[in-house]
């Protein structure tokens, strides 16, 4: 997918609602003068309507483009949130087994990993982000149909496989079409926004598909899940992306790397590996402290994962765009180190918390890592293929590593906590997390271009 690397620092300055802070823009200046200039004469002020007109028009479309991005993130968000813990109640309820509960999962998962890359080089390769959104949203409906009507084994098992293949290119459109309206240098505060739009999606979905299951029923879910792709659709419709799919900048407008140069960029390679060892770290504390409580009191033990899982999603909501703000003006890799120390942090603090109180305090710093990694992410990758046309693909390899590392983490922490402990357990994590802080500090150059951060600070 194309991006929009190659504005001036004219039009730079022209973000979209949603984008970040803005302050007088260039175009507003002209849009101004134009109206002041009208008051002159007849034949001059003719000329001024004719040259306001076309900013004017820019604003809007780009306002309505930044307020359908904000929906379509939280009703994909909330589309996403049906095929979760929902997935496994729902086929409990129709008597299946947990081996086959399992074994549909675990395809799911594979199929995920399997097609990051490939899913990244669609998005590239295809002319109309748009087109490819809308594709994969209408798949995860037809998903959530087939398993609310169909719960057999083979139709629950593609349905699975389809919905998997369809997510791996929904989060590269995002960030291109992020990238497409706002381009390199608002980047930041568009993906804290989207972040924060998502986070909200989240919380709200989980709430009232237990509302609807507990009221109606667990295949009430689905249907609803279904629904959500009408509003996800009409919010993407809202998207103006004739300049952004059709770029003038000779910079953006077709791939100028090949696929093994950005396989072979250092920088990416660091970063993935570093994220790797985030989730490697990451993906099985939370379910190890979850097993943890259900020994210990499980009269309370949902409760308390609730919690677990919902006050992470508070403080995405509320701080995701700060730190859209600050990875523009401070750079990434100060945000990186802040994310794996706290990481870190939260693996130490788990080895010796009980107190279920203490317990929901010590996981909101997986709200943090949260928020600082939703938004550093795609910002790094974007940094690191920028001019080469390969954005998409970048996302590919590092979702791939989030893949692998989460897919890693549960087995490594269950071994560790059979025959070693949890206190052992959650200090390995600890120390996985360790090495991922001294990989950034370390290996990970600061990838946001020099020239950006006086205007990113301004």
């Amino acid at each position: 997918m194309a991006d929009c690397t190659g504005h001036s620092a004219k039009t730079d300055a022209v973000i979209p609602d949603g984008a970040g802070d803005i302050e007088l823009s260039a175009l507003a200046l002209e849009f101004d003068g134009g109206r002041l200039d009208r008051r002159v004469g007849g034949s001059f002020a003719s000329s001024a309507v004719s040259k306001q007109t076309a900013p004017a028009t820019r604003d809007a479309a780009a306002r309505a483009s930044a307020r359908g991005l904000d929906w379509f993130t939280f009703f994909l968000a909330d589309i996403q949130t049906g095929f979760g813990p929902f997935v496994a109640v729902y086929l409990t309820a129709h008597a299946w087994t947990q081996l086959d509960i399992g074994l549909v999962l675990t395809t799911g998962g594979l199929v995920a990993l399997a097609c990051q890359m490939p899913g990244g080089a669609l998005v590239d390769a295809m002319r109309s982000a748009r087109l490819v959104a809308m594709l994969a949203v209408a798949a995860i409906c037809l998903s959530a149909l087939a398993l609310a009507i169909w719960p057999t084994f083979l139709v629950v098992m593609a349905a699975r496989v389809l919905h998997a293949g369809a997510s791996c290119v929904l989060g590269p459109v995002i960030a291109a079409i992020s990238l497409s309206l706002v381009g390199h240098a608002a980047l930041g505060a568009r993906l804290g926004r989207n972040a924060r739009f998502a986070s909200i999606g989240n919380g709200f979905t989980a709430a009232a598909m237990g509302v609807c299951g507990y009221l109606v029923s667990n295949q009430a879910v689905f249907f609803f899940t279904a629904a959500l792709a009408a509003p996800a659709i009409l919010a993407l419709t809202r998207i103006r992306m004739g300049e952004a799919e059709r770029p003038r900048n000779t910079e953006i407008a077709a791939p100028t790397a090949t696929v093994r140069n950005v396989l072979s960029d250092r920088r990416l390679l660091v970063f993935a590996g570093c994220i790797l060892l985030f989730q490697l770290a990451n993906a099985a504390m939370l379910p190890l402290m979850g097993g943890i409580v259900t020994l210990r009191a499980s009269e309370w033990a949902s409760t308390l994962i609730a919690a677990c899982i919902v006050v992470p999603q508070l403080i995405v909501a509320v701080s995701a765009p700060w730190v859209g703000r600050v990875a523009d003006s401070w750079g990434r890799r100060p945000l990186l180190l802040f994310c794996f120390g706290a990481l870190a942090l939260r693996g130490v603090l788990f080895a010796f918390v009980t107190d279920p109180y203490l317990i929901v305090a010590v996981q909101a710093l997986d709200g943090v890592c949260a928020a600082v990694l939703g938004v550093a992410l795609p910002l790094v990758v974007a940094d690191i293929t920028r001019g080469t046309g390969r954005f998409n693909l970048g996302l590919g390899v590092v979702g791939s590593a989030v893949g692998i590392g989460a897919a890693l983490s549960t087995t490594l922490a269950g071994y560790a906590i059979d025959h070693f402990g949890s206190s052992v357990a959650f200090f390995g994590l600890a120390s996985i997390a360790a090495c991922g802080l001294a990989s950034v500090w370390l290996l990970l150059p600061e990838t946001q271009p020099d020239a950006e951060r006086p205007r990113a600070a301004a």
